[in-house]
């Protein structure tokens, strides 16, 4: 039965809101005349979901946002699989979820959700119709859960690695943050220090007709440059940021930026292994979930955000469609690391495939996770001294002339 969402005046001329379910538009305005309301608004859940997601017109087009974000995704479907696998049926758990759901939009969203399992649809059919909410990934799992009859383990397994994914990509961010403050601190004192107090100081020193340090010189000349040019560095700044996110849209300038990003000493070891980790995640869950192999390796590619890897996955599938094993085609892709490849090969070996990509994918998880955590460690005592350096440098221009004077005085 189709949702409806409503707005009607109440007996006491307040404005209620809600969901509520009817055959047509008409019936709900019947419903609501049955409470003794005065029905204003009476439209299909899925038209106020997108009215009320984000405002109206171009706001709304600007402003969009998801209705569950990718944390709130893992947790909705742990609630789910939790519901789906005690043996609730899926209608019922939706509803249930959607009448403990503290957010309208998410409320709208399971509504419609309920409504397309009620009209006789599949779930991942009517989680196709909201792609901006549900990934192909995430619908290819529970296509193959509902074909397989085991959506309450194929749930449980979406949401571990909904929650391995954003485990990692926390520690990633948490990483790399502090020296991300450090750095944009120690560029705004820097400035602070050029820009301001090194003038200050050499109107000071403007009249006296000695020769000035040459360290203190250096720094005035510094100090002139950044004042008079500083402008057309930051202008060259931000048309290179704008030239980037245009080549980036080119998907040849992209490929080739995203090659050369993953020949980088430290940062490119680390996305070779952030990706080839997610990639060995998404295959071992639709692996497990009785997805074909070749379906498997097109939606395992297309998670992938370097381009480069993106390519070498589909360059994998080509192989593997040709009669090649899964691990001589993945070994055969020098940007993969090899681990990745070993465990495939074992997997094929021994029948268990899904259990060996995921133990690659752990181990690749772990490894990004340390390395990360080394650089961070490395970076954080670096930047420091270096930022006492430069502040060091500074005081040292100023302080100079003032020690020649005391010197010439004596």
């Amino acid at each position: 039965m189709p949702a409806y969402a409503f707005e009607a005046l109440n007996a006491d001329g307040q404005t209620e809101k809600g969901l509520l379910e009817a055959d047509t538009a008409r019936a709900a305005r019947t419903q609501l005349r049955g409470r003794g309301w005065v029905p204003l608004v009476v439209e299909p859940a899925a038209a106020s979901s997108g009215a009320t997601s984000s405002g109206t017109g171009l706001n709304r087009t600007l402003w969009a946002s998801r209705v569950y974000g990718a944390a709130a995704l893992a947790v909705w479907t742990r609630q789910l699989a939790g519901l789906v696998g005690s043996g609730l049926p899926l209608e019922r758990a939706l509803a249930a979820l959607a009448d403990e759901a503290e957010d309208e939009r998410q409320r709208h969203l399971l509504a419609n959700l309920r409504a397309e399992v009620n009209a006789g649809s599949s779930f991942a059919r009517a989680l196709q119709q909201h792609p901006k909410e549900f990934s192909d990934v995430y619908t290819a799992v529970i296509a193959a859960g509902e074909q397989s009859g085991a959506l309450g383990a194929v749930l449980d397994s979406l949401a571990d690695d909904l929650e391995a994914r954003e485990t990692l990509k926390g520690k990633l961010v948490g990483a790399s943050l502090y020296p991300a403050i450090v750095s944009l601190v120690a560029v705004v004192i820097v400035l602070f220090l050029v820009t301001y107090v090194v003038p200050q100081v050499a109107a000071v020193f403007a009249s006296s007709k000695r020769a000035l340090p040459v360290l203190t010189v250096a720094m005035l000349a510094i100090s002139d440059g950044v004042r008079n040019w500083g402008w057309l560095v930051a202008l060259l700044c931000v048309a290179g940021g704008v030239g980037t996110v245009v080549a980036r849209k080119h998907d040849t300038l992209r490929l080739s930026m995203d090659a050369a990003w993953l020949t980088l000493p430290l940062v490119g070891r680390l996305s070779r292994g952030y990706n080839a980790a997610r990639f060995a995640a998404t295959l071992a869950m639709l692996a497990a979930a009785g997805v074909p192999i070749l379906k498997a390796l097109q939606t395992a590619a297309e998670t992938l955000h370097n381009r480069a890897m993106r390519a070498d996955a589909l360059e994998a599938l080509v192989l593997v469609r040709e009669g090649s094993p899964l691990a001589s085609a993945l070994a055969s892709k020098k940007r993969f690391p090899g681990l990745l490849a070993m465990f495939a090969r074992l997997g094929e070996q021994t029948g268990q495939l899904p259990i060996m990509l995921q133990r690659a994918a752990t181990q690749l998880g772990n490894e990004v996770q340390r390395r990360a955590m080394q650089l961070a460690t490395i970076l954080e005592p670096l930047l420091i001294v270096a930022m006492g350096a430069v502040v060091m440098l500074i005081v040292l221009a100023v302080l100079l002339p003032i020690i020649q004077m005391n010197q010439l005085v004596r």
